[in-house]
């Protein structure tokens, strides 16, 4: 038996348990996998609450690093004592050991540590899905990224700047804009004291942006409409100040005719193909120091409660990782 965070309701952070639970043998295709590292994301407080409905009970959690302890039939590219890290795939992370799909695993550069690898594959190939495939960043764009010092927020603002892009984000104090700017954000907004729209017609002389990527929603998903200059794109990738709700998309023409994505990891990195381009070109940028992941936080994988507390009250910042 191993211990593992599940939850049996949907509620706060209040419901996360730390159970003993039976992790099995792999089978056909499969590997167990013993944890040493594992991803906080904020899709996590999403599954939890209820506002993406899962059968329950339930494991929590999508990302992780370990090292893999058995190898099941048909497996091959991977053995007993390899390094490998995961976003996606079954929930089920928040545990000291599972079963996962070997096809879903990727292995670990050695200049990649196992919490970076916990730390960057979801956030990070978001990134890289939103920056290289939603709306490709060229040089000397501007574009717009809210949250910019939360954990997608601090590799995208990197990332961008890498690529020659002029980074605007927005912030909730001036902590995060300071942190935001020490990581490749241009123009840190502090959302409470500036109206971001106002700020974006004067940073780009009215010209407005190409794209914006919004993690926030309900908050601030029609003002981002506002900041797009015609044939713009705004890719709504999250909503942790609530759902957006019902959009006539008729709103799109006269600001006009924008384009609006929802775009998910899943379906960016669907195959084994553009799963494993996907971590190289992450792995690659992190190797050669063009994206510094900020794990700002840790904490034991049974405070799990605690830990989703913390990233809901909105105290924490870059990337979060449960030691276990």
């Amino acid at each position: 038996m191993v211990q593992a965070i599940r939850f049996a309701k949907t509620g706060g952070p209040e419901v996360l348990e730390w159970q003993p639970v039976e992790v099995g043998k792999p089978g056909q295709g499969q590997v167990r996998l013993r944890h040493t590292a594992v991803g906080l994301n904020y899709i996590d407080t999403y599954q939890r609450s209820g506002l993406y409905p899962m059968p329950l009970p339930s494991g929590l959690g999508s990302e992780a690093a370990g090292v893999i302890e058995e190898v099941g039939p048909g497996v091959t590219g991977l053995k007993v004592g390899d390094r490998v890290a995961y976003a996606g795939g079954p929930l089920g992370a928040y545990s000291e050991a599972r079963v996962m799909p070997a096809d879903r695993l990727v292995p670990l550069p050695a200049g990649i540590t196992d919490q970076q690898g916990a730390a960057m594959m979801l956030k990070g190939m978001t990134a890289w899905y939103l920056i290289r495939r939603t709306h490709v960043v060229k040089p000397g764009e501007t574009i717009l990224i809210h949250a910019a010092a939360g954990g997608v927020g601090l590799i995208v603002c990197q990332w961008a700047k890498h690529l020659g892009a002029t980074v605007i984000g927005t912030v909730g104090d001036d902590d995060k804009a300071a942190l935001a700017k020490k990581n490749g954000c241009d123009h840190p907004i502090n959302y409470r004291r500036e109206d971001f729209v106002a700020r974006v017609n004067d940073i780009t002389g009215g010209k407005k942006l190409p794209v914006v990527y919004d993690s926030v929603g309900k908050d601030t998903f029609y003002k981002s409409l506002d900041c797009l200059a015609p044939l713009g794109l705004i890719a709504s990738f999250g909503q942790s100040s609530g759902a957006i709700g019902p959009v006539d998309i008729g709103i799109l023409a006269p600001k006009g005719s924008l384009y609006l994505t929802r775009p998910t990891l899943n379906n960016y990195t669907a195959t084994r193909e553009d799963l494993m381009t996907a971590a190289g070109e992450l792995f690659d940028v992190v190797q050669k120091g063009a994206v510094k992941l900020a794990i700002n936080q840790t904490y034991p994988l049974r405070d799990a409660a605690k830990a989703h507390r913390d990233l809901q009250d909105r105290k924490t910042t870059g990337s979060t990782v449960f030691t276990v």
